[in-house]
């Protein structure tokens, strides 16, 4: 008989139950669909007009662009408004969506991230800080989140390969609760938890600077979060990104390989807070149904243990 197991988040109250899906390999579980036809591109070389206008680009020499960002055409959030929430009747709270939204082009031609050199990346994760830094900095902004959504799982309805920056004015409440869960411990847990998994069967990559684990509790089928070695709040704090672009183009070349949908969500600390920086990978290849969305507790049928093994190449 196969038993899985319940198992609790490093440091947040969330649960999974880990239950094999019995005769299944990794590439059982790779997507035979192709991305869907694109009549127009509207992120591609000559329709840059289609866009809202140009907040920045890096160049790439020729006259052309290498990166380019603005903001995004149908902005979830706007920098005007109430902030602060305000309580009707007892159980009403609400507050006007107040925040930035921004879309940076990663690349000029229709190549996906995972087609990117680590060159290519790193500089992407520069931009990455840079917008962190300077959208952080307007009034009312309290967090930056920036995002990727790859696939049409995983929530991308532009075929071009972009990145997503969304600031909001409150602090979100997963990061809140991710602080909460912090607070609890006198050191960085995340120390101690990365030398466990290092020499464990949970250890997925790691290179001079980063690390990759699939984490003990993961939520989605062959997650995969991606550490600097160096405590680090900010991507200001690491320093070199090659290293840390290295390790998430070795995580997207494995998951190419099952051809799935995607999102990756960046961790970092807010100012005044001891927050490790990390990226989550979340592949989006099973679909949460009425246990999940009535529980809260996620059933993932890859234990983390064979996500690890597939990303060292041993599956």
């Amino acid at each position: 008989m196969n038993v899985g197991e319940l198992r609790k988040d490093y440091i947040l109250d969330e649960w999974v139950i880990i239950e094999s899906a019995r005769g299944k390999r990794p590439h059982d579980f790779k997507t035979e669909s192709g991305p869907a036809a694109v009549s127009t591109d509207y992120f591609g070389v000559g329709n840059e007009k289609l866009t809202p206008p140009e907040i920045g680009r890096v160049p790439d020499g020729k006259g052309g662009w290498k990166l380019r960002w603005f903001e995004n055409k149908f902005a979830a959030l706007h920098l005007e408004g109430q902030v602060t929430p305000r309580t009707d009747n007892a159980f009403f709270t609400f507050a006007n969506n107040v925040g930035h939204h921004e879309v940076i082009v990663e690349t000029p031609d229709m190549r996906q991230l995972w087609e990117l050199s680590v060159d290519e990346v790193t500089t992407l994760l520069g931009v990455w800080r840079e917008r962190i830094n300077v959208i952080g900095a307007m009034p009312g902004i309290s967090y930056v989140n920036v995002f990727k959504n790859s696939g049409p799982i995983g929530g991308t309805s532009i075929a071009h390969s972009h990145t997503q920056v969304m600031a909001t004015a409150m602090m979100p409440p997963r990061v809140r609760a991710e602080l909460d869960a912090l607070r609890k411990f006198i050191n960085d847990p995340y120390e101690r938890i990365l030398a466990i998994e290092r020499t464990g069967p949970r250890f997925a990559y790691e290179n001079e600077k980063a690390i990759v684990i699939c984490p003990y509790a993961s939520r989605f089928n062959f997650e995969a979060w991606v550490f600097p070695k160096r405590f680090a709040r900010t991507l200001v704090d690491v320093g070199e990104l090659r290293p840390l672009a290295q390790a998430l183009c070795h995580v997207l070349a494995k998951l190419r390989e099952l051809n799935c949908s995607y999102n990756i969500v960046l961790h970092y600390s807010p100012k005044g807070e001891d927050m490790r920086l990390h990226f989550e990978v979340m592949p989006r290849i099973a679909t949460w149904a009425g246990f999940e969305l009535g529980t809260g507790i996620i059933i993932n049928s890859v234990p983390p243990e064979t996500a690890a093994a597939f990303y060292r190449g041993e599956q």
